[in-house]
């Protein structure tokens, strides 16, 4: 419906993007993958069991560590984006936006009730005498959380987030890029993990994409672009809220708020933006979406090629509303420590 052709990326994050690996794998099931050498020390390490799937759609032979694969169709477009080198703060760039907290106490969303017992945990890793009970350390009080959050888990989940580490430096895809994963999916099925990439802004719209859509009545063709993958299968998400969030069946819900649609769901969101029930900002179009084999991004993670975050709502939200060029260096800052630092370190170069 919507297709790449020739469109650069990029924002006020972003840095010239490196030619691509100058040696591609052969194709494996429709999807090529870049082989690579000697890895890092991965940030987050997964102990996951198992061996490589042997029906999947890398069962031919292609290693787990085959770096960022989540390739496409073999024709990946040259001009596909890069990553995200800004400077992070150590609170949400917005202090607007994320001055009011969350309380725990009313909050039925259980990745704000992990999150806020990770954060105790960290107050008293630091200090021991840490208050259990009014305050934390940095003055917020003990039950609530602010609006932005981040922090590392071990094993990947439906809606949470993988942030390329310093392992993808130097590749022309995924260099710096923050994945929102959509389905986890499962071992032993053709259904493996999907996501869209948040951070890559095509800075162009649908209508100048494909000409079609000039010369009839579509309420998308004024919509911006996003890059989110090499596999060629269009995908869009959708944000929600109280009082529309009855109206949005069909689309599966990723987190609270955020539902995710494909282009064979144009239609119906067609028919939801005529009724009024959501509008052009509540829509997000990706050219093309990220796809693992599932032992195969455990395999990624295990190699140390993405950070695996939890985050709220509010910053992903945030992120489909805005231009998300310095996602990538928010995410990390607001997960702390050797996040932090890996935020601030300029790109390694394996030239």
């Amino acid at each position: 419906m919507w297709a790449l052709n020739n469109l650069k990326a990029g924002g006020p994050c972003l840095t010239p993007r490196r030619p691509a690996p100058p040696s591609l794998a052969s194709p494996a099931a429709g999807r090529r993958l870049w082989r690579r050498g000697p890895v890092r020390a991965p940030l987050v390490p997964v102990r996951a069991s198992g061996g490589r799937r042997k029906d999947g759609p890398s069962g031919d032979g292609e290693e787990a560590e085959s770096k960022a694969s989540s390739s496409g169709n073999g024709d990946a477009d040259a001009s596909i984006p890069t990553g995200d080198g800004s400077d992070g703060l150590n609170q949400p760039h917005d202090e607007s936006k994320a001055s009011e907290p969350i309380n725990i106490s009313n909050s039925s969303y259980w990745r704000d009730v992990r999150a806020n017992l990770v954060r105790r945990e960290q107050e008293l890793l630091l200090d021991p005498s840490a208050p259990t009970d009014s305050k934390t350390s940095s003055g917020d009080p003990a039950g609530q959380l602010p609006q932005k959050w981040a922090h590392a888990i071990t094993m990947p989940e439906a809606g949470c987030v993988l942030v390329a580490t310093e392992a993808l430096d130097d590749d022309s895809i995924f260099e710096r890029t923050v994945i929102f994963l959509l389905r986890l999916g499962s071992r032993g099925t053709f259904d493996g993990p999907f996501g869209v990439i948040l951070n890559r802004p095509l800075y162009t719209k649908i209508k100048h994409v494909n000409p079609a859509f000039r010369d009839q009545a579509t309420p998308f063709g004024d919509s911006n672009l996003f890059f989110g993958g090499p596999v060629d299968m269009s995908m869009f998400l959708v944000r929600t809220n109280d009082q529309n969030r009855s109206r949005l069946k069909g689309f599966e819900e990723v987190i609270p708020g955020i539902c995710y649609g494909f282009r064979t769901d144009l239609e119906k969101a067609a028919v939801l933006m005529k009724s009024g029930a959501i509008g052009t900002q509540d829509l997000r179009f990706f050219v093309g979406h990220a796809a693992w084999d599932y032992e195969q991004l455990l395999g990624e993670i295990r190699a140390g090629y993405w950070a695996v975050a939890s985050c709220s709502t509010e910053l992903i939200s945030d992120a489909l509303m805005g231009d998300p060029s310095c996602l990538w260096t928010e995410i990390l800052q607001l997960m702390g420590g050797q996040y932090s630092e890996l935020s601030q370190k300029p790109k390694q170069d394996s030239s």
